[in-house]
């Protein structure tokens, strides 16, 4: 049935398309999920969206990370929230630009995803992208023309975690594929930071062990997350088995492509896009 499914390579055969009509825009069911990711994106920045992916294919779907799994880079080095190694002579050594966590995990790049999975064609998608679009509330979406960043598999083994950070871009949409035996819980501080505006003293709070601002979310096998990463600090637990999500790059205008430091900290190379591009961020924000 599985293999039946995938011969033909259309997101309505493993998008459960009674539950999320996405190929019928003004659906009342489709404009209720819309309403409702909405009203979660407004409120604390991110949006839940359970059981997209039709159970019968989730067998299927783990196994195109897994697949994919061994060419991650795999990390394992202390980087503050803004992506970089810290070590900022212009700030103290306690500030938060200078306050290292450990990240252990891998990603898989765009460029090492093969095109014939269900991965790359619901990336491809224009209704899949019209959808998230709406979710957001924005007019149109465009890929990323980052040929790493523009869809990621991280890759989290026994004992993985992310500590503390922001987002390269301002939001992203994810897919868990492969749920662990336990831990990995996503955790959250929405709108943290505003452009032009790093709000240290509130990002300190929450490194020297503040909960107030923190949300959690757990994930399962199919469910996709909408996330505004940039502005909000976030971290994934400690991995007990493995954990595998899919990051699709998406921006509000076109090519997007992250920057030099930030890319080679968390894939281990930069194309020549990445250089031509450096210093594109007008946010005023770091990372």
């Amino acid at each position: 049935m599985i293999n039946a499914l995938l011969d033909r390579l259309d997101v309505s055969t493993f998008i459960d398309i009674d539950r999320y009509p996405i190929h019928r825009p003004e659906d009342p069911k489709l404009r209720q999920v819309i309403a409702d990711a909405r009203r979660g994106l407004n409120a604390t920045g991110c949006a839940h969206l359970p059981a997209v992916f039709r159970p019968e294919v989730h067998e299927q779907l783990m196994e195109e990370t897994t697949n994919a799994a061994p060419d991650a880079f795999e990390l394992t080095r202390d980087l503050t929230p803004y992506g970089d190694g810290g070590q900022h002579d212009d700030w103290p050594t306690d500030h938060p630009r200078n306050r290292t966590g450990t990240m252990s995990n891998g990603f898989v790049g765009k460029d090492l995803i093969p095109a014939d999975t269900m991965l790359r064609t619901l990336y491809d998608d224009p209704d899949f992208k019209r959808f998230a679009a709406d979710c957001m509330g924005i007019d149109t979406l465009h890929q990323f023309a980052d040929p790493i960043r523009g869809l990621v598999i991280n890759v989290m083994n026994d004992g993985a975690r992310m500590p503390w950070h922001y987002d390269a871009n301002e939001f992203i949409v994810s897919l868990m594929t492969r749920k662990p035996a336990a831990g990995g819980t996503f955790e959250y501080c929405a709108d943290l930071r505003e452009p032009g505006d790093e709000h240290y003293d509130d990002v300190e709070q929450v490194l020297d062990g503040d909960r107030g601002p923190v949300r959690t979310l757990d994930l399962d096998v199919g469910d996709l997350q909408l996330f505004r990463g940039r502005y909000s600090m976030h971290r994934i637990a400690p991995v007990d088995g493995v954990r595998h999500t899919v990051l699709f790059g998406y921006s509000e205008t076109p090519g997007y492509i992250g920057g030099v430091e930030s890319t080679r900290y968390g894939y281990g190379r930069v194309t020549q896009e990445h250089l031509d591009a450096a210093g594109q961020h007008t946010d005023g924000l770091a990372g």
